[in-house]
């Protein structure tokens, strides 16, 4: 979420929002034309309030002189031959023989697009269509979609809400597969007509928690390098909500601090919703990150609650209003909350199973988790706490990954075990030159190395005065007695198939340097930081579970024509495509990084959108733009099949600004090749996209 900026909003959105004005804490605070509704829906106004981090970890100028003097010792003229192959080993990152060249999937980058285009534009020569829609039914071609006789039944027999995480699991032989797609929240007001009556509203909140959560879906297509279509019926098909049952897994599971009334065992939640990013597992199941959860309770705002943002008001949806276990006052609900925030795990592939929540990978605002294997065969996840001045984690698995484990049984225990760190970054610039306004340093460029801080380790507790549960179940606030270093909403966190390295989405931070907040460090050199950046970075001996790392900052984001303190890798800033707040960053088969993007129009004006861009030789930082989203969408959940010539996105929240009365988008139901028109009913309707090579 994008947040202050003097320059006004578009007069279509400032119209719709003064309609909106009691609801909509952050209208007049969002920049440009960054959607309050968006705020006030998926985060529930968290730029509004004040920063939850309030914690006064070292400063990162006490960090950063530590470390310079370190590396002065270091590297000093009586420094030992060990020690300076120390300092080479966690330095900046290195290419990787390995790397990309620039990728495969040969195209013109777009010319950015206005924020106020309803359209989904991609380069000549390709053309787009949904692969499915929400509302589109799963399991009966007689579940007819009609928001304004929907009910709750009939939305948990079809695709859900706002579709964020994405992934399609092909099957060898190409003509089948599955996909699975995230929905992260919903926006009653363009969904259905005003409610009339309380009944009529107490459905509508009901119809909003089956449009959380999660689906499956059977794909099928003649031949490959053909467009997918969805399988109605199919035996996999499968729909997660917000009632669904989830068993917990790992330290925390039974504490008293998941316990409430209906579930004394502290074993069994019931729902996700709020799910962001996530990732693919090696043996085939899928991970979602619950997120904003803050925004669905109404709490006491306890100091440990106040650290994630519940706080006494009501709550956006009133889902309070129709179950009691959302309002945590309530005796016996205490600790609901705390039942959310985790990483879910669904097996795709089984639909009787029941999906686990991992309490051995923390709880916070998970964006997502991406897993790799390290050479030892420990599992190793990646995640980031998308909110201003939150921090970055790694999860290491206690047992090893077993390859051909056929019914994924002994690999699906691996996220319930192990150790949880978080990292802490070192500058190795001089403190005075780190001025705020993106300006490079004397060595030219924002980098340093680093370590992931033990919270938990092998299941013991390393924070003193936490027990293990209490770690993971305030995993914020133990990581601040540990001192790790605050972020700029560190989002996607996910690994290079090719090389190793990892990448860090830093979204954005307009609190940054503003009142007592925290100013620029080096990992996060701006204040103020509208457009955000992406970091790159190296596990010491190419080791993902040690415990040192090296990094460098690969884009400072923005519009070059604008701002002349932007980076790409030092490609020269003329020549690339406009680029702000990156959120999901994913691979093609050649390693190359492709980002996409949710916060755009705010900062820089433009559509989000996605990105191509290169990571070895000449062309490293090239940023090109493939397509851009419609007007008022984010792009989410980028999946790249090269070798295929087909790329697919997620689009969320299209229209965002509307009304049912006065919608703002019609997408994707007009008139695209291969788009079913003849049931559009006037309003947008999130949609997984499918985009090919003619």
């Amino acid at each position: 979420m994008t947040t202050t900026d003097e320059r006004p909003g578009d007069a279509r959105t400032s119209s719709t929002s003064r309609r909106l004005l009691p609801l909509l804490p952050m209208l007049g605070h969002t920049a440009g034309k960054r959607s309050p509704v968006t705020c006030h829906l998926k985060c529930a106004d968290a730029c509004f309030h004040e920063v939850p981090n309030r914690s006064e970890n070292p400063t990162f100028k006490d960090v950063a002189e530590t470390a310079l003097t370190r590396r002065a010792v270091l590297l000093g003229a009586a420094a030992g031959a060990g020690a300076l192959a120390l300092a080479a080993q966690v330095g900046t990152a290195a290419p990787a023989s390995a790397a990309a060249r620039g990728g495969r999937l040969p195209f013109v980058p777009i010319a950015p697009v206005g924020a106020a285009v309803d359209d989904l534009v991609v380069p000549g020569g390709y053309t787009w269509a949904p692969i499915i829609r929400w509302g589109d039914p799963l399991f009966s071609e007689d579940d007819r979609f009609d928001p304004t006789t929907l009910t709750a039944e009939l939305q948990e027999r079809m695709l859900g809400y706002n579709a964020d995480y994405l992934d399609i699991l092909e099957h060898p032989n190409g003509r089948s597969a599955v996909l699975v797609n995230n929905h992260e929240y919903t926006n009653e007001a363009i969904m259905f007509p005003p409610a009339t009556t309380p009944e009529q509203l107490a459905e509508q909140r009901w119809i909003g928690m089956a449009a959380h959560g999660m689906s499956v879906v059977e794909l099928t297509r003649d031949r490959k390098r053909e467009p997918w279509r969805y399988v109605v019926g199919a035996p996999l098909n499968r729909r997660i909500t917000a009632t669904t049952p989830f068993t917990v897994s790992g330290p925390a599971a039974g504490s008293p601090l998941l316990r409430t009334q209906d579930d004394p065992t502290g074993t069994l939640v019931l729902g996700t919703f709020n799910n962001c990013a996530g990732g693919t597992t090696p043996w085939g199941t899928v991970l979602s990150g619950e997120e904003n959860f803050q925004g669905y309770f109404r709490a006491e705002g306890t100091p440990e609650q106040a650290r994630y943002g519940l706080r006494p008001d009501p709550t956006t949806r009133g889902w309070e209003e129709v179950d009691p276990r959302f309002d945590a006052r309530t005796p016996g609900y205490e600790n609901e909350p705390n039942r959310f925030g985790w990483i879910v795990e669904v097996d795709p592939y089984d639909p009787t199973s029941t999906p686990v929540k991992h309490t051995m990978l923390g709880r916070f605002k998970h964006e997502g988790a991406t897993v790799r294997i390290a050479a030892s065969g420990h599992v190793v996840a990646y995640m980031g706490d998308d909110e201003r001045f939150e921090y970055l984690y790694k999860f290491v698995s206690r047992d090893t990954y077993r390859k051909g484990d056929r019914h994924r049984e002994h690999n699906k225990q691996l996220l319930s075990a192990g150790s949880l760190y978080v990292a802490r970054f070192r500058g190795d610039s001089p403190v005075e030159e780190i001025t705020g306004t993106g300006a490079l340093p004397s060595d030219g460029m924002f980098d340093g190395t680093g370590e992931w801080l033990p919270l938990v380790l092998d299941g013991v507790s390393q924070v003193p005065g936490f027990t293990t549960d209490e770690v993971l179940v305030h995993t914020r606030l133990a990581a601040d007695a540990v001192g790790a270093t605050k972020m700029d909403r560190p989002e996607d966190v996910e690994p290079n198939p090719r090389t190793g390295r990892v990448y860090v989405a830093c979204t954005n931070n307009t609190a940054r340097g503003t009142g007592t907040n925290e100013g620029a460090t080096e990992p996060n050199p701006r204040t103020r930081n509208r457009n955000g950046h992406v970091i790159e970075l190296t596990e010491a001996g190419d080791d993902p579970t040690g415990t040192a790392f090296g990094w460098q900052i690969l884009l400072l984001c923005g519009d070059p024509a604008a701002n002349p303190y932007t980076y790409f890798a030092g490609f020269p800033p003329e020549a690339v495509s406009p680029i702000s707040c990156p959120d999901n960053v994913a691979f093609d088969g050649d390693g190359t990084l492709w980002v996409s993007t949710d916060g755009a129009p705010g900062a820089i004006g433009y559509c989000d959108g996605l990105f191509k861009v290169p990571l070895e030789g000449p062309e490293r930082g090239r940023v090109q733009q493939f397509l851009s989203v419609p007007t008022g969408a984010e792009t989410c959940g980028p999946v790249i099949r090269e070798q295929q010539d087909m790329v697919y996105v997620a689009v969320q929240h299209p229209g965002e600004d509307g009304t049912w009365g006065a919608q703002q988008s019609l997408f994707p139901d007009y008139g695209a090749e291969g788009t079913v028109t003849d049931d559009a009913w006037g309003g947008p309707r999130p949609s997984v996209v499918q985009v090919w090579r003619d």
